[in-house]
Parts: structure tokens; sequence; C-alpha cells
């Protein structure tokens, strides 16, 4: 089937796209190119623009009409940054988001996967979170992604319009085949930080944060192999009516986590094992927005897609070195 892949430039949108071609599947990109690669569109059917432009969306589905899911990755997700710039946050991942749905139902798209973040959730004791644990986002960034899941949640209550919203936790790695993988010189994803370190780029790696209640005093994370993640909106796409049908709801949400907790520390003994050599690291306060963390109940997830995590952590190491070392030839730089 063709599905409209919104931010299918970017890291996670891309290796999505990637899924889903060799599922057998047609990916159809739009996306602004603000932090998506164009290199990561070739010999793929790409619009550039932004999500908000009905003229610009009601020209794609009409050049497509096949076209009956979305997924919806355009966001703006750095957490300090948005503490730092709210405004923009808000602009781009909700009142731009509001349009984009809208602009759906009025082109005949009612069936849409959601690009949520597991920063919505609150802390809770022993850190494991179900669906329906308490909410308590700290940052702007993870406020629009609880703004926009009430969105969709009214959305699928008014209209005839269905929901699956994926609570990403930690994503790691690189496409397996190098296909895609981080697209930016300096990452803030804690993996890309510490490939940086190895690779030179940076000086060394900042534990920020050191005093959260934790077994070694670092923040807690569910981190996920972005192909296993990929591999989820996959089963999203093909399972929607019988997850839906299973769930007895238009609006669903789903924890995609690997369902254990690893420390910052851990992350990073992890990153010294499979690279084989130390590497120079310091410390710091928390960052503004930064949460002690939690990790995926992800039960739910096997249930109704039928999905579960494949990959390791050291897997997602392993990727994201072979992506480092291949990024310059692709990317550039």
């Amino acid at each position: 089937m063709k599905v409209l892949v919104a931010g299918g430039a970017g890291y996670i949108g891309s290796t999505v796209c990637s899924a889903l071609s060799d599922a057998g599947h047609t990916p159809v990109i739009l996306d602004s190119l603000v932090t998506g690669r164009e290199e990561f569109t070739r010999g793929r059917a790409f619009y550039r623009g932004d999500i908000a432009d009905g003229a610009l969306l009601g020209a794609i589905l009409a050049e497509h009409p096949e076209i009956k899911h979305a997924i919806h990755l355009a966001a703006l997700i750095v957490v300090p940054d948005s503490t730092a710039r709210p405004y923009e946050y808000y602009r781009e991942n909700v009142a731009k988001s509001l349009e984009f749905y809208n602009n759906l139902i009025s082109g005949g798209v009612r069936k849409i996967v959601f690009s949520s973040s597991a920063s919505i959730y609150g802390a809770v004791p022993g850190f494991k979170v179900t669906e329906d644990s308490p909410f308590d986002p700290q940052s702007p960034y993870s406020r629009t992604k609880f703004m926009m899941e009430m969105v969709l949640e009214d959305f699928c209550a008014a209209y005839e319009f269905q929901a699956i919203a994926l609570r990403y936790f930690n994503v790691i790695g690189a496409d397996p085949k190098l296909r895609s993988g981080l697209q930016n010189r300096f990452p803030s994803h804690i993996l890309g930080k510490l490939v940086s370190v190895a690779n030179g780029e940076l000086d060394a790696f900042t534990l920020t944060g050191t005093e959260w209640p934790t077994r070694d005093g670092t923040a807690i994370r569910d981190y996920i192999h972005i192909w296993d993640l990929a591999r989820a909106h996959v089963l999203a796409i093909e399972r929607f009516d019988g997850a839906a049908g299973a769930a007895g709801s238009d609006y669903i949400p789903i924890n995609i986590g690997c369902g254990s907790g690893v420390t910052v520390k851990e992350m990073v003994a992890a990153f010294e094992s499979v690279y084989g050599q130390k590497i120079a690291r310091n410390t710091a306060p928390p960052r503004d927005g930064d949460v002690v963390g939690a990790y995926a109940d992800a039960s739910r997830a096997l249930e109704l897609l039928g999905w579960k995590a494949e990959l390791s952590i050291e897997d997602g190491i392993k990727d994201a070195l072979r992506w480092g070392a291949a990024r310059p030839a692709i990317l550039g730089f």
C-alpha cells in the first residue's frame, strides 16, 4: 500500500520509509528539510514542504489517491532547545499538526500513526510504565507530544478518524543496511554523542545528572534500536484495523520499547565494551527539561501489533559506529 510519511527525510522517518519499502509498501514523503536530509529521500516519491500547507497536501493526495494511511513524524525534538524556544516548538509540533490532521480528514485520509514520546510519563516507583501510567511532561517538547495525543483522542471521538500513538522510548543505532542514520553533525542523542567522542568530534562525553534516585545516580532509559522502532510502524499500518478492533477504540496509545531499564552509566559501559576502548567523560548538572526517566511495559505492542524488540543495545551501538564511519561518504561530513 502507499503510505504518506510526514517527516520521512529525518533520522527516524527515513528508516521507517526503508522498513516500509522492504515490506513491499510505497512511502510518499512530505518533509520541509528543516532537519531532514534530501539524501535520505533518493529513489522515493518526495515532496518538499510544510505539513500545514493544505494546498500541497491536497496535491499529494490527488496524485496518490491510493493513500489511506499517514505516519506523522515531523517535529522539533531537542528537549533543552524546547525550553529555550518554546514558541517554535508549539508552532511546529502543535499548531501545524492540528492543520495537518484537519487537512488529512478533508483529503479522505482517516488513519494515522503518530510519533509520540515516553517523555510524557511521570516518575513511577520502579520506573516501569504502562500506557495507563500517570502523565507529567516536564519540557515544552514533551508537552507538545502530550497535547497532540489529546488532540488525536478528541478528533477520533468527534470525527471519522482513527489513530495509533506510538510512544517511543530512547532510539539508538542506524538502519542496518546503512541507508540512513543520525543526520546531525553534533547530535543530542546519547549514542550520537558517544560516537562523536569516539570519532574525535567531541573531547568528552558529559554525564548530565548524577544524583537521580537510581541504582547509580544517572538517569534510566529504555534504549530501542531504530530498526525495531521502524518495524513497529510497519506493523501498525498493516494491522491497523485489527488493532483498533481488538482494543475496542479508535484511539490507541502503544509503548514501543525494549522493556528493560538501563542507566546512562550502564549505556556508556556497554559502548566502551563494544568500542573496545575507554572514552573521556565528565559530569554536569541535569539540563533544562531532563527527567529521571522510565522504561516500557511493551505488552500492548505484542498483543495488538505482534511486535517486540529483537535487537540489543550492543546491536544499536555497532550500527551507530558503522554509520558514523559511513556518514561522511553519504552526507559529506
